[in-house]
């Protein structure tokens, strides 16, 4: 990528961080570890990658996004504000009574959201389901799902793996936010699922481990997984749960905890 390219995804980027967390706060409730460590892949997908339309969300011959892991939220809902789905000013109704942006995302309720979430490994089933459609309706849309590496500890997430490599969906890329902690601490400790790319691998998938915040990295990665014919993609992408701000970065504390209006006023300093 350019470096003007790369430039403006990084602004981008900080912008969304900066509505996670002021979001969450106003919400005095929500998950901001988890969005923020995934705010730079969803970025890449929503700026540079994604077949789109914000005035035709039904579109049918849209790419779909699935976010498995739904208690990241805020961060879609960032990105689907900021590339003109609905009004900015929405954001900051979440989780509030009456307000379409709830804690998961609801695809009856949200323009942009191809699939309700929040279930831990039902996202990737259903972006398994929604590949194969494209592949039997001869397509040309490509499915992108982000899970969790917390949720691999999901058995269902093995079955959809399974599945996708037996049905050849080229046309399914995943991407694993590696950040190493979910909300009882550190995944090796809970239930690790480790070695990652390996299991992907085993079950038949184009496997690719990246950094998850260098967008060049994620551009490259993104160039290999379209390439591939006749299986799925992963990209295991390792990133660092709350990046971005100071005081939530690598703190499982952060999963699921919203910050206070002196700890907003803080992190919006960091992301200026």
């Amino acid at each position: 990528m350019d470096e003007h390219a790369i430039k403006e995804l990084k602004e981008m980027a900080k912008i969304i961080r900066r509505d996670i967390v002021e979001m969450i706060g106003e919400a005095k409730s929500g998950h901001p570890g988890g969005s923020l460590s995934a705010a730079d892949i969803v970025t890449y997908l929503y700026f540079s990658e994604m077949n789109i339309d914000p005035l035709e969300p039904k579109w049918k011959e849209r790419d779909r996004f699935v976010l498995s892991k739904g208690h990241a939220a805020p961060v879609l809902y960032a990105a689907l504000a900021h590339r003109g789905f609905f009004p900015k000013e929405s954001l900051y109704t979440l989780r509030k009574i009456g307000s379409n942006l709830q804690g998961h995302p609801d695809m009856n309720k949200v323009p942009g959201v191809d699939m309700s979430t929040g279930s831990l490994g039902t996202g990737i089933s259903a972006a398994v389901g929604m590949a194969l459609a494209g592949k039997l309706d001869k397509a040309n849309y490509r499915v992108f799902a982000l899970l969790g590496d917390g949720e691999l500890q999901e058995g269902q997430v093995w079955e959809a793996a399974m599945a996708a490599a037996h049905y050849k969906l080229d046309n399914l890329i995943a991407f694993v936010d590696n950040n190493g902690l979910q909300i009882d601490g550190n995944v090796e400790d809970v239930m690790s699922p480790a070695p990652i790319g390996a299991k992907f691998e085993a079950f038949g998938w184009f496997v690719q481990e990246i950094d998850g915040h260098d967008f060049n990295a994620i551009a490259e990665a993104m160039k290999a997984a379209k390439a591939q014919k006749e299986r799925p993609s992963v990209i295991v992408a390792h990133t660092v749960k709350g990046k971005g701000v100071s005081f939530m970065e690598n703190q499982a504390s952060w999963h699921g905890s919203a910050p206070s209006a002196e700890q907003v006023a803080i992190a919006k300093e960091e992301l200026k």
